[in-house]
């Protein structure tokens, strides 16, 4: 709360990449990252997201710039409240991260931004509720975006995917998908399932909403946030006036693969350092020892 990690703005856009290191580092930590000092304008905030990798686009657009203009059948363009959620549950493969950038608000009060570590209320729920937590992580939820009149959004399989995602081989939390306004209908839960599974969410929506797991931040142009879509959740209370925000979808594989690679030049492990002066070792500049490969 004290001091959120953050970088400033031309540290992530130098060309020697060290901020750009540290803020990657900063998201895979902690699950987000603020950036200060970014010039308020869609063009500056765009350059700063291709910095990380390409811009994934969407029914939404490619870089969004946008109000409270209802252009869009989705929540994020009223001036709704917004509990805590990760964005595309209705894709086979939602984003990896997402980066917001408040360029205004002029005329009224109100837009403060939620953040919830996933994993974290997760750690909790398993702690004290691991019946709920089990179910969380078996049961499949279909999820829809249906409002755009020229798309209909469904993940494959349509059975959707649990609320938590598990690596099948070690069995670690690797994902967290829960958008409750983009659930579907829960047309598959056996008879018996019903009430156990409604009681699970409603645990969970405790774990997410207890005042150690929510962490409010008022947003100011100028300063940029990033989060890890597959681990932090992100919502904001209700506001009026107008507000203008900009922002963009990062594929994971691009953001996963910019860090690897920072990683090696900035902070190469234990093999690397080893074999690095072994004949032949390296291929395209690349350790054949490396771990990774």
């Amino acid at each position: 709360m004290q001091s959120p990690p953050t970088v400033a703005y031309e540290e992530a856009m130098a060309a020697d990449d060290r901020g750009l290191y540290k803020w990657l580092s900063n998201i895979y930590k902690f699950g987000f990252s603020f950036v200060s000092g970014v010039p308020a304008t869609p063009e500056a905030t765009e350059e700063l997201s291709e910095r990380i990798g390409f811009i994934r686009e969407t029914q939404y657009g490619k870089f969004w710039d946008f109000t409270s203009d209802l252009a869009k059948g989705d929540t994020a363009y009223t001036t709704l409240a917004l509990g805590a959620h990760t964005d595309n549950t209705y894709f086979t493969d939602p984003c990896g991260l997402q980066l917001f950038h408040l360029l205004s608000h002029t005329d009224g009060t109100g837009g403060a931004t939620l953040l919830v570590d996933g994993f974290y209320a997760a750690s909790i729920m398993k702690e004290l509720h691991p019946e709920a937590y089990e179910l969380l992580s078996c049961v499949r939820v279909p999820a829809h975006a249906a409002g755009e009149p020229g798309s209909l959004y469904t993940p494959a399989p349509p059975t959707g995917y649990p609320v938590l995602g598990h690596d099948a081989v070690t069995g670690e939390l690797v994902q967290v998908r829960w958008n409750n306004d983009d659930r579907s209908v829960m047309t598959r839960l056996e008879a018996g399932e019903v009430e156990k599974w409604y009681d699970a969410i409603r645990v969970w929506n405790k774990c997410l909403t207890s005042a150690d797991s929510e962490y409010w931040v008022q947003l100011q142009p100028g300063t940029a946030v990033v989060v890890d879509n597959h681990r932090v959740l992100h919502g904001r209370s209700a506001f009026d006036g107008k507000r203008r925000m900009c922002g963009a979808y990062i594929g994971v594989d691009e953001y996963r693969s910019k860090l690897v690679v920072l990683g090696e030049k900035f902070a190469p492990d234990a093999v690397l350092q080893a074999t690095k002066d072994l004949p032949e070792a390296n291929v395209n500049g690349r350790s054949i020892w490396n771990p990774a490969l």
